[in-house]
């Protein structure tokens, strides 16, 4: 199951869980509503929302009036619908022919990337005698899916030929938005402009959705905000790189959150964990905590990683395990159930998703997103 329901603190079975900021996110949105202003805001769910829980996330941005959702897969839009949601959702991912009637089965927005799939769209949908909504996908220097920009002309054309296909948006990814070289992003925006100028040099209206600015792209190219931004990362209130312009004002809308569940004197000379790669040379407090890499805490944060308890930063050591780790406090006092902070604030000190990323030798996407279906996720206002 990808999404838990809303629970309280007080229901929590595990001592490990998320921590969501509902109100933090919608004041996300609203910053980045307002710096992208008038172009509207796409928020991107896909993997499960960025770990912040994907049906949980989409109700909240429902109840903001979000003008479209956006999804890397078909099963995510799926069950968006199973939940209820009516928003318009645009599946980013590419697709194969035998998933089209199962998209318009639950009116989910293709992605339509080559002139086959736009055909096999208009053919599906004259079968079963509905319209698709489709957004074309222009490749204009990612080479994933998508046309190339220099042979978009044929999609763009056979899109003004669909009987049976709503084509409302065209679209381009940016590659490196967040670096501080904007170079390649300026290009790719360039490209993207040129596939555009078909419109202009027909005299005909372009697909009224226009979109290219990911994160990076919100934050530093103002001039591919076009019609519509995709707000991912950001939306969490993450920066998408540490060398991006921060630009927009946002902060993490989660919390990861554990306690202790044991506490142990170890002598000088006795490691500690598998593979017996740490010890102290004095005797120290050891605590446990019920979280691991099979929560998704990576083990290659071993040796590096830090927690807060009481408000202030601990060292984890020896090797993380799967369900579990161990935290030196030197000859601090810690007891069962006291709170341990693995990621967020607590008294003033506080513990970055970048920093985690660090630590993994990895980034925050990986990070958010590989935080384990196990972890309960607890959602605050």
């Amino acid at each position: 199951m990808i999404n838990q329901p809303t629970i309280s603190n007080g229901d929590i079975a595990r001592p490990t869980y998320l921590e969501i900021n509902l109100t933090q996110l919608t004041r996300n949105y609203r910053a980045i509503q307002q710096a992208v202003a008038p172009a509207a805001v796409l928020p991107i769910l896909k993997a499960n929302a960025y770990g912040h829980g994907l049906v949980e996330i989409a109700r909240q941005l429902v109840s903001l009036d979000a003008p479209y959702l956006g999804v890397a897969f078909l099963e995510e839009g799926i069950m968006l619908r199973q939940a209820g949601i009516p928003t318009p959702i645009l599946v980013l991912g590419g697709i194969i022919g035998n998933q089209i009637p199962i998209f318009l089965q639950y009116d989910l927005t293709l992605t339509a990337s080559s002139v086959e799939k736009l055909q096999q769209i208009d053919t599906a949908a004259q079968q079963m005698g509905v319209r698709a909504r489709v957004h074309l996908k222009i490749d204009t220097g990612m080479e994933r899916i998508g046309v190339h920009y220099y042979s978009a002309a044929a999609l763009l054309e056979a899109a003004l030929h669909c009987q049976y296909c709503d084509v409302e948006g065209i679209y381009s990814h940016f590659a490196n938005a967040d670096a501080a070289d904007l170079t390649s992003a300026q290009v790719q925006l360039a490209r993207f402009e040129q596939v555009l100028a078909f419109y202009t040099e027909r005299g005909l209206p372009p697909p009224r959705l226009r979109h290219m600015a990911n994160s990076g792209g919100i934050l530093q190219l103002p001039g591919s905000h076009l019609d519509m931004v995709r707000a991912g990362i950001l939306l969490y209130g993450v920066y998408p790189s540490p060398e991006v312009a921060r630009t927009v004002a946002v902060r993490p809308c989660l919390s990861w959150k554990s306690r202790v569940v044991y506490f142990k004197v170890v002598q000088p000379g006795h490691p500690v964990s598998y593979g017996s790669a740490w010890q102290s040379d004095h005797m120290v407090r050891v605590v446990t905590v019920p979280v691991g890499y099979g929560d998704g805490y990576f083990r290659r944060m071993s040796g590096q990683a830090e927690v807060i308890i009481h408000g202030r930063r601990y060292p984890v050591v020896g090797r993380i395990c799967m369900d579990q780790l161990m935290v030196n406090i030197e000859w601090d006092s810690a007891y069962n159930n006291d709170e341990v902070i693995l990621l967020g604030e607590s008294e003033g000190v506080a513990i970055t998703c970048q920093e985690l990323a660090d630590w993994a030798g990895t980034i925050p996407y990986e990070i958010l997103t590989n935080i384990n279906t196990r972890v309960p996720r607890v959602y605050v206002k």
